[in-house]
C-alpha cells in the first residue's frame, strides 16, 4: 500500500534528518514507528501525508505521491498529530462539516469507539479537557475509515484507563484493508496491538519473528543478566534478552528491551539465531 525509496529530508544545509530510508507497509497491519526524541518521527510522517516535499526518493501510496495532495490521497489518509487543536463546537457540529471529505466515514462505529472511550456523543469539543479532546478525535479519525491513518503519540496525556481503551479501539478499528501507522516513544503502550516495528534500517519485523528469535525475561541473576544480549536494570532486577533456544520457549516481546538492543553496535536482525539454526 505504502511504499518509501531511498527517502532524503533536511531542514538545514548542516546535515540530513533522514537519510536513505526505505520501507514498505501493507495493508491489514499496525505498524509502529519507534525511535528516540528527535530521531524524524514526526517529520517522516510529515513527508508520508504530503505536509513536507522529500530533499530526495520516493513516496507512493496506492500509487498517489504524497506531495501531489490528489483528492484521492487526501480522502484516503488521516493524520492525528501529537498536538492540535478543535473548535469550540458540538462534536456533532464538527462531524457534518468535516465527515463529508472521508467518503467511508461511519457516523455508528465512532459513536463505538466514544464509548470505548467512555464518552457520549453529546459532546461540546470546547469544553473538553486536552485528554477527551485527543479521545474524541481518535475515534473521528478511526471513523473515517481510511486506508491508512497515522498517530503522533497518540497515549501522550492520557491516563492509565485511557491507554488501555485505546489499545481497544485500536483493535476494533482494524480490517484487511486498512493499516495504522502509530509513532510512539511510549513502547509500553501499544506493545500489545504492534504487528511490526523499524528503527531506521536497524529493524524491520513483524513481532511474530521477533519472538522467534529472541526471549524475553526478567531475572534477578545478575551473572544471567550480563550474559544476556542486553539487560536492562529495574526495580528488583534485570529485564532481559536472550537468544531463543527452543520454539517451546517463546516469550512476549518487551519492546523496551529490544529497542536498547537495537541501538546497541554491531546489531543486525538478520544474523541468524544460533541456538535454533546451528
Amino acid at each position: 500500500m505504502l511504499t518509501i525509496k531511498n527517502l532524503e529530508f533536511s531542514y538545514s544545509r548542516s546535515g540530513k534528518l533522514i537519510q536513505d530510508f526505505s520501507m514498505h507497509l501493507n495493508r491489514g497491519v499496525v505498524c509502529g514507528l519507534l525511535g528516540r526524541n528527535g530521531a524524524g518521527k514526526s517529520t517522516l510522517i510529515y513527508l508520508i501525508c504530503g505536509l513536507l516535499k522529500p530533499k530526495s526518493g520516493s513516496i507512493v501510496m496506492d500509487g498517489c505521491v504524497p506531495f501531489n495532495r490528489q483528492t484521492e490521497f487526501l480522502e484516503d489518509v488521516f493524520l492525528v498529530p501529537e498536538e492540535f487543536s478543535l473548535p469550540a463546537i458540538p462534536l456533532d457540529d464538527y462531524i457534518k462539516i468535516n465527515a463529508p471529505f472521508y467518503p467511508h466515514f461511519d457516523r455508528e462505529a465512532m459513536y463505538r469507539y466514544l464509548e470505548i472511550f467512555e464518552l457520549t456523543p453529546d459532546l461540546n469539543l470546547g469544553a473538553l479537557s486536552m485528554g477527551q479532546k485527543k479521545k474524541a478525535f481518535i475515534s473521528f479519525a478511526m471513523a473515517c475509515n481510511t486506508s491508512l491513518l497515522i498517530l503522533d503519540e497518540p497515549t501522550n496525556g492520557l491516563d492509565i484507563t485511557a491507554k488501555r481503551n485505546f489499545r481497544r479501539a485500536v483493535a476494533e478499528c482494524m480490517s484487511d484493508d486498512k493499516s495504522i501507522l502509530i509513532s510512539t516513544h511510549q513502547v509500553y503502550d501499544i506493545d500489545k496491538v504492534l504487528d511490526t516495528d523499524r528503527n531506521g534500517v536497524l529493524l524491520n519485523a513483524s513481532m511474530a519473528e521477533v519472538m522467534s528469535r529472541y526471549r524475553f525475561n526478567f531475572t534477578t541473576d545478575r551473572e544471567r543478566a550480563e550474559k544476556a544480549l542486553v539487560s536492562l536494570p529495574v526495580p528488583g532486577g534485570y529485564n532481559i534478552a536472550e537468544y531463543l533456544d527452543s520454539p517451546a520457549n517463546e516469550t512476549e516481546v518487551n519492546l523496551e528491551t529490544l529497542f536498547e538492543m537495537s541501538q546497541l553496535p554491531g546489531f543486525n536482525f538478520n544474523i541468524p539465531n544460533p541456538n535454533i539454526n546451528s
